[in-house]
């Protein structure tokens, strides 16, 4: 497996404050880690003006790519899945809150595991979304037994060959509970690696209140057509997600604040997403 070169995801929308940041953070940290690397913006129908702050923006290495209409967390990474080139995928959010240096440690895991997945130390978020992300975590492991302790870090590499079979149908923010839960299904090894978190630093998180019932709406019905009546029920018990615990965290240098920018790169419109069997 070639380690040294990789793809990274990042879903925006309306994330005007923050999206120059996150894609110079981007160019800086992959710049030193990775021989060949590409970003691939995906802007989720904005309203604001975060995609043609990326066009203005000069990062020789980012591609951005629109929605015309709001699609959903989701679906914009399962179109930003679709486009990425490289034989490790990646995917963060673009609201700054994670250490882009940690994508080295991971994908060195990934040249072993097709599945590396974050868990935030020290999580920086509020006391109630902390209190929500672990009654969800909870609920999680339990129903769908997703196996990992924080399932929806928004840092974690794949395999490509793995990413392919794991490609999400749901559109809203339970596409990390149903990737793992399929990863579990198939057989896929997923490794667990802590990484840094941090404060938030700009524009406000997209996850409501009235996501919750949304999202547990969302995972009972999985839960029902594919453990329960579907097909993917009848995979032998045999085929476990194993769960590798790495707890000894590598500490990386800081990312750069400023970079050297590229000239921008025109929107491209994406087809509507095919839907695959689960």
């Amino acid at each position: 497996m070639d380690a040294g070169s990789l793809s990274l995801v990042i879903p925006a929308y309306n994330e005007a404050t923050v999206i120059r940041q996150a894609v110079a953070e981007a160019e800086t940290a992959l710049g030193q880690l990775f021989a060949k690397f590409e970003i691939l913006v995906i802007d989720d129908g904005s309203t604001d003006a975060t995609a043609s702050l990326v066009r203005q923006m000069n990062a020789p290495h980012t591609r951005l790519i629109r929605h015309g209409l709001n699609r959903g967390y989701g679906a914009a990474l399962r179109t930003g899945f679709e486009q990425a080139r490289f034989n490790l995928v990646a995917f963060t959010d673009a609201d700054c809150q994670f250490d882009l240096l940690d994508l080295g440690p991971m994908a060195r895991i990934a040249a072993e595991q097709p599945i590396v997945a974050g868990w935030r130390v020290d999580r920086k978020d509020s006391h109630r979304r902390r209190f929500y992300s672990w009654g969800y975590n909870v609920l999680a492991r339990g129903l769908l037994s997703t196996r990992v302790r924080d399932c929806d870090c928004a840092l974690k590499v794949f395999r490509r060959e793995a990413l392919m079979k794991l490609m999400p149908e749901s559109s809203g923010f339970f596409v990390n509970s149903e990737m793992l839960t399929r990863a579990r299904l198939i057989g896929f090894e997923v490794a667990e690696m802590p990484v840094t978190h941090r404060p938030r630093l700009g524009g406000e998180s997209k996850v409501s209140l009235l996501d919750i019932p949304r999202t547990l709406r969302t995972m009972l019905a999985f839960w029902w057509n594919h453990l329960v009546i579907g097909r993917m029920s009848k995979a032998p018990s045999a085929l476990l997600q194993t769960r590798i615990m790495l707890t000894e965290p590598e500490v990386p240098l800081p990312v750069a604040d400023r970079l050297p920018s590229s000239e921008p790169v025109l929107p491209v419109e994406h087809p509507e997403p095919r839907r695959e069997a689960a």
